[in-house]
């Protein structure tokens, strides 16, 4: 139950709710009434109301109704209307503050985000504030994925055990949900092994369009969404805009502030021609990340129309949505349409909320009309022919590098020696089935159906199913050094599989249900079994993952994988029976009969039409509607937990996973910000640095300076869990920040891994205890790097553990968009080297004292520029500070301390 006052604040907002709406100016006389079905409903209508509307990108229509809405005339005016609407991808990006209908989590973001909650709500009752007030403002939506892991594989009671396992590691955390969903309003947990965020918002949460009845007549406005992961342009596919944002950036929102953008590129994708039979989502997605990374496209709206648009399910849209973090977009939009309508219906969505997509959709100008797409305002359009597409896998390091299966054996034995240094490896292994193996480069040691850029797909999960089906058949035995996991987005998927007969195979295999959660994808993978990781730890071997996610960055996937390939739920299959990657499995035999007979891909790779008909009858809006019913709820382990509503939340001295964040202990008045003087580099680092670089989130290694920490505290190894579980606990993220054992800083003097040069003392030391020498002496940090910082998962540690050890400013020749946001919302200053240059063409070694002017600019202005001197070099590096919002960020030391102040401020009760 919720508590009392709590309650009344959600009444006294829809009060104040009623009263703003009231005292909506309506410049433009765009509030009007639709008729549904014998319902009236409330909208802000943009055909025949706003000039230069109906030629907009999709996108920004639904940021233009946005604006209209959200008209205050003081925060958003008839101004912010116009720019937008007369917005000309060749004219200036005029300001966007954009309110987002609802927020979603995922847990390793979502728990740090309830716990900095919780941190303000206190600071906001130190400072005077009533507790209530500092709460959700829109719906939140928290889903528990990222936490369990693979321990357990291969048995029948896997799924149960590590389903246990989770429970027991993360009980502290969970306890913090339960009692975050007792406390505040609007926040709705969807408890562990449920499925995966996206999937969920993808299957059951979003709505397309919201018909919102909280205040006075119903309302119907576009679904709209920013969650605190990179992948939740997911729900693009369904014609929902959202996007990845850093979770101090969700907070902000949460709390009822807009999201400041500049109005973006739009880009144009015509889809033409239809993709082979044999050809997968999982194929089109890497060869449009491939070609899209290429071209260039970070921080722009994509938006996907032409022919080929009839050749792709829904589905299949949200499999190539999924991956836009890849790509470097912020949003990837498909139009609503009746292949939308159809998803909805096959889900369980009812007869009246179709009525209402449809309805409003076509008033509003967003449902899709092919006749329009060359009177769109695009900044650039591009093409792609579906017929194009092969069947392709990517890695070994990153998900854009994409392989042609045909071609793949070659391709791994060029990366090879990257990896070894040009030595064969061999590591003789035990089974965890007792039979003993020489392994070679390139062995599959980890094979993983994964996440949910795959599982969300039907038509991948049953193909992977069928091809298990046919191997056995065929007598064809799964490789016994290769671990095997099958973790789908949400329960939908074993539901059509059991249906099918399907899962019978998959475990036959060795693919048997081990959660419903992100697993390998986000590093959870679980440790290999030791009598083969040891052997292959040791030896060097270039062992292989293969997983159906959508990253492979160095480190993330499991510590004793060296390579990492993503491919379909299919091809993972068919690489886990061959256990290696040095195999053309175009041509190669995949395995051998008991009769003596070779099987090929060909022999087991099932066609369209058999993948249809599973579809056609093994699926129902039932499999979906029954399955969310029964799981909202949460398991025996989750009801049984406390769940008492209490407005602070209690802290324990004695915990070590939650603690009060440094951060969040804010004054009532910013402090005065000055330049930055004789500051120092912490780390010099190359390009494509991702978040996995800067804040690991997979397992915790025992010889680690986190690792250290938790054994003193009385933690043993066995229970360290992962980083990503600790994200509450400030000490053990600050030991892990630029740990990652692949990270590359010029300053280690040519070692590997989270290693700094302490200029104080020139002595080569770990990153932390040389922020620690620097923190003592005073000395603020620099960081400077190469070209896309930051690309990966929206990762707020990245940035809050570089703020809390004094990191002012990062230096970059670019940054991921997410990235850069959360920089700004921690208050670190990010810069971008002049066009065409980087710390090499400027001769800087890093060991060079730094001074940056024009930081205090920011009491009263945003400045263009600032001025960096290092050393004997100097030059003015561009400020990354992109809105008038973004300065006040700065200002005020990041997003966190300028919301609290102004709900202190503004006194919103």
């Amino acid at each position: 139950m919720h508590c009392r006052n709590a309650r009344q604040s959600a009444e006294e907002d829809c009060v104040r709710r009623r009263s703003r709406k009231a005292e909506h100016p309506d410049s433009f006389g765009a509030r009007d009434v639709i008729d549904v079905a014998g319902e009236s409903f409330e909208l802000f209508r943009l055909p025949n109301a706003v000039p230069n509307a109906e030629n907009l990108p999709y996108s920004l229509r639904i940021l233009l109704e946005n604006l209209l809405r959200h008209e205050d005339g003081v925060r958003v005016d008839a101004g912010h209307v116009r720019a937008l609407a007369a917005w000309h991808p060749q004219g200036p990006a005029p300001e966007i503050l954009f309110h987002p209908a609802r927020v979603v989590m995922q847990d390793y973001s979502g728990v740090p985000c309830l716990v900095d909650l919780a941190a303000m709500r206190e600071a906001f009752v130190r400072l005077g504030g009533q507790p209530e007030v500092l709460s959700p403002r829109i719906p939140v939506d928290l889903v528990v994925d990222h936490s369990v892991m693979a321990d357990v594989f291969g048995t029948p009671d896997a799924y149960a055990r590590n389903a246990a396992l989770d429970h027991t590691r993360n009980r502290e955390r969970y306890e913090l949900l339960r009692w975050a969903e007792a406390t505040f309003e609007r926040l709705r947990i969807v408890p562990p092994n449920t499925g995966i965020i996206h999937q969920v918002n993808l299957e059951r949460l979003a709505g397309v369009v919201i018909a919102d009845d909280t205040a006075g007549m119903p309302a119907l406005y576009p679904d709209t969404v920013v969650g605190t992961d990179s992948h939740t342009p997911m729900i693009n596919g369904l014609g929902v805009l959202g996007w990845g944002v850093g979770g101090i950036e969700a907070v902000a929102a949460v709390l009822g502030q807009p999201i400041s953008l500049r109005a973006p590129r739009v880009i144009g994708c015509e889809l033409t021609g239809r993709p082979a039979d044999g050809v997968t989502a999982t194929d089109i997605v890497l060869t449009l990340t491939e070609r899209l990374r290429s071209h260039g496209v970070v921080g722009s709206f994509i938006e996907f129309h032409g022919p080929g648009l009839a050749a792709l399910s829904a589905a299949d849209r949200a499999t190539i949505a999924n991956m836009c973090p890849e790509y470097g977009a912020t949003s990837a939009l498909f139009p609503v349409d009746d292949e939308v309508l159809r998803y909805l219906r096959a889900t369980g969505r009812t007869a009246r909320h179709l009525a209402l997509v449809r309805a409003y959709a076509e008033n509003q100008g967003l449902w899709y009309d092919p006749s329009a797409a060359a009177r769109i305002r695009y900044s650039e359009r591009l093409s792609f022919d579906l017929d194009s597409v092969v069947p392709s896998i990517a890695g070994p390091r990153r998900p854009q590098d994409r392989v042609p299966l045909a071609t793949a054996r070659t391709a791994f034995a060029e990366a090879v020696p990257d990896v070894t240094g040009g030595t064969p490896r061999r590591a003789e292994v035990v089974a965890p089935d007792g039979s003993r193996h020489t392994l070679e480069d390139g062995a599959v040691v980890l094979a993983a159906i994964t996440s949910c850029t795959n599982t969300s797909n039907p038509a991948l999960m049953i193909a992977a199913g069928l091809l298990a089906k046919k191997a056995v058949e065929l007598g064809l035995q799964p490789r016994p050094w290769v671990k095997s996991t099958l973790a789908p987005g949400s329960a939908a998927v074993m539901e059509y599989l059991a249906r099918a007969g399907l899962d019978t195979y998959l475990d036959k295999l060795g693919f048997s249900l081990v959660a419903y959660g992100c697993t390998s994808c986000i590093g959870n993978s679980g440790p290999l079994p030791e009598p083969v990781a040891g052997p292959v730890r040791e030896s060097g071997l270039a062992s292989v993952a293969v997983l159906s996610g959508n990253r492979n960055f160095e480190g993330r996937i499991n510590p004793d994988v060296r390579m990492n390939y993503l491919a379909s739920p299919p091809l993972v299959v068919a690489y886990a029976l061959a256990g290696t990657m040095d195999i053309d499995l175009t041509t190669d035999p995949i395995g051998v009969s008991p009769d003596g007979r070779a099987v090929t891909l060909a022999d087991i790779w099932p066609d369209g039409r058999e993948i249809d008909e599973v579809a056609r009858t093994a699926i129902g809006p039932d499999t979906y509607t029954t399955m969310y019913d029964s799981l909202m709820a949460g398991d025996e382990q989750w009801r049984a937990l406390p769940a008492e509503g209490r407005q602070l939340y209690p802290w324990s001295d004695k915990s070590t996973y939650i603690a009060p964040p440094p951060y969040a202990d804010i004054t009532a008045q910013p402090p005065p910000r000055g330049d930055i003087t004789a500051a120092r580099v912490l780390a010099d680092l190359g390009d494509s640095v991702t978040t996995d670089h800067i804040s690991p989130a997979g397992s915790i290694p025992a010889h680690s300076e986190a690792g250290a920490y938790l054994r003193g505290l009385g933690v043993p190894p066995e229970d360290f869990n992962s980083y990503g579980a600790r994200r509450c606990n400030h000490e053990v993220l600050l030991r892990g920040l630029f740990s990652n054992a692949r990270l590359r800083n010029r300053l280690a003097a040519g070692k590997v891994g989270g290693y700094t040069i302490n200029h104080l003392t020139g002595e080569t030391t770990t990153l932390h205890e040389a922020a620690l020498a620097y923190r003592a002496a005073g000395v603020p940090l620099v960081v400077l790097a190469g070209r896309e910082y930051g690309t990966g998962s929206s990762r707020d540690w990245a940035a809050k553990g570089p703020a809390l050890i004094g990191v002012r400013a990062v230096i970059a020749e670019s940054f991921e968009r997410i990235h850069r946001s959360n920089l700004v919302g921690m208050g670190i200053l990010p810069l971008e080297f002049p066009a065409g240059q980087n710390a090499r063409t400027l001769g800087l070694t890093g060991a060079e004292e730094i001074d940056i002017s024009g930081v205090k600019d920011f009491a009263e202005s945003l400045p263009r520029t600032v001025r960096v001197t290092a050393g004997t070099v100097s030059f003015d590096a561009v400020v990354r500070v992109d809105t008038a919002m973004e300065a006040e960020f700065i200002r005020h030391g990041g997003i966190l301390s300028y919301t609290l102040r102004d709900l202190l401020e503004s006194g919103r009760a």
